[in-house]
């Protein structure tokens, strides 16, 4: 169980421009709308005349931060993804409005943030937010020189991405230590803002282990988010999502995530990926080709005054193990209901979001030690960590679907997975990927939605579909799912 203090009337933003704005609202126990939030070249930047805020630095300070500004600067990139949205629908007359028949135009539009260089040889670091949708991906160096770039990796669990451009020889950033972070540190935020490249701006580490509930959670799709940002209030805009959050050595210390704020702009709170996580997702990414997550096994939730007491604890640190999954990774090594952690390996762990970041910078197979406090004594528990099927083994990547143009329906089709078929309770399908101004998109078809069978005919792969097409003269009938499981012909 997660338990967080939701911030009244503040919007929790996705930094990048053209992308998305989370609203907290008076509602406690209302999960964040999408709302758009429009941040592009043909916009014009809002300029006001301010005067100086008294959170600025004093002349008199003795930190600099010309020497990390001129490290990381070159080394974080302007990202620019073309995304395919869906128009509004349109009908043509009131039966069509009636049966759904709806015709929908397909939209351009641009997405824009920030990545970091993490390597001379052209891998980036970026938000999974900045490019999830994204056709094609155009990244723009500090120096102006522009490059396509190909997605490696994206991990929706913890909101990362890496790219690749095809280049040598490039300025990046080192990796820095999150863990050793202190609240009150300086820090500066490195990023492209309102399209304004290049942007730096200086603040402080607010408070470590944040989560402000702004990734999905859905355990049906296995997808089992880790928030546990570093909250700062160094000025982070629209445009400055996969943007770089160094240290005064220039150290890359987190990935730029997102901000609260009651109008969609900076209001003094930013949020970035601890650097160590980062670490672990992109190695993941490039020697597995997947994210390997491991799994404690256990339900919890933080440690409050009444936990405290019945532990023996002199003070709510700690998370508590309400139950323990049986042949999970902490039942096979012991640790029960009851038990309240303060340790994992030589981190200690406060509270929840905590937890989830240490775990979540391991690998299923990782040996690793968890101290317990248990009827008033601390316990170190050896515990083996496996992954969501209760294993030690590497997960491998989903096989990239295979996409075939179908020019009489106006289509691509990518391949179901069986855990999806399972999901929806359909022995085959195939989903639609892509849509152009065809006959699926004339009679209302979107995007996600699964064709299952083609005139009866039980349809799994693309080629599946261009056979049954091509030997067809006249209408066909389509029978699918939609993936919330309505159905539909």
């Amino acid at each position: 169980m997660k338990t967080i203090s939701r911030l009244l009337s503040l919007i929790v933003v996705a930094a990048a421009g053209g992308v998305i704005a989370l609203a907290l609202n008076n509602y406690y126990n209302r999960r964040p709308h999408l709302l758009p939030a429009q941040a592009s070249a043909t916009n014009p930047l809002p300029v006001r005349y301010v005067s100086m805020s008294s959170a600025s630095a004093p002349e008199s300070a003795s930190v600099s931060f010309v020497a990390a500004a001129a490290k990381s600067v070159p080394a974080v990139v302007h990202i620019q993804s073309k995304v395919e949205m869906e128009g509004q629908p349109t009908y043509n007359s009131l039966w069509d409005y009636f049966y759904g028949n709806a015709q929908r135009q397909r939209i351009e539009g641009m997405v824009s943030g920030s990545g970091v260089i993490v390597s001379g040889d052209g891998y980036i670091v970026t938000n999974n937010h900045v490019v999830e949708k994204a056709g094609t991906i155009e990244v723009t160096l500090a120096d102006r020189q522009t490059y396509n770039a190909t997605v490696v990796g994206k991990d929706a669990a913890t909101d990362l991405a890496l790219l690749k451009i095809d280049a040598k020889n490039l300025p990046y950033l080192e990796y820095g230590n999150s863990d050793d972070a202190q609240v009150g540190q300086w820090v500066l935020a490195v990023g492209n803002p309102y399209n304004l490249i290049s942007t730096v701006t200086a603040g402080i580490i607010s408070a470590k282990g944040r989560n402000i509930d702004m990734l999905p959670d859905n355990p049906n799709a296995n997808l089992y988010p880790i928030e546990s940002y570093i909250q700062t209030d160094a000025a982070v805009n629209p445009g400055n999502s996969g943007g770089a959050l160094v240290n005064t050595d220039g150290q890359l210390i987190g990935i730029n995530a997102a901000i609260a704020s009651p109008t969609g702009s900076f209001a003094g709170y930013s949020f970035a990926i601890p650097v160590n996580l980062v670490k672990k997702v992109v190695a993941d990414m490039l020697k597995y080709g997947a994210v390997q997550r491991a799994f404690l096994g256990v339900s919890i939730h933080n440690v409050d005054a009444d936990i405290a007491k019945q532990a023996g604890l002199n003070s709510t640190r700690g998370v508590y193990v309400n139950a323990v999954e049986p042949n999970g990774s902490a039942a096979l090594a012991g640790i029960r209901q009851g038990d309240v952690i303060m340790k994992i390996g030589d981190q200690d762990v406060n509270d929840v979001p905590e937890l989830e970041e240490q775990v979540g910078k391991c690998r299923p197979g990782d040996n690793i030690t968890v101290t317990v406090s248990r009827n008033g004594n601390n316990l170190n528990i050896p515990v083996v960590l496996r992954n969501i099927d209760g294993t030690t083994a590497v997960i491998k990547p989903n096989a990239p679907a295979v996409v075939t143009k179908v020019n009489e329906l106006g289509a691509t089709f990518g391949t179901v997975s069986e855990s999806e078929k399972q999901k929806l309770n359909i022995e085959s399908g195939v989903e639609v990927t892509g849509l152009t101004d065809g006959k699926l998109s004339h009679i209302g078809v979107g995007k996600g939605f699964i064709v299952t069978k083609i005139d009866h005919h039980k349809v799994n792969t693309p080629d599946d579909v261009k056979n049954i097409i091509q030997n067809k003269s006249g209408g066909v009938l389509l029978e699918g799912v939609y993936p919330n499981g309505m159905k539909a012909y």
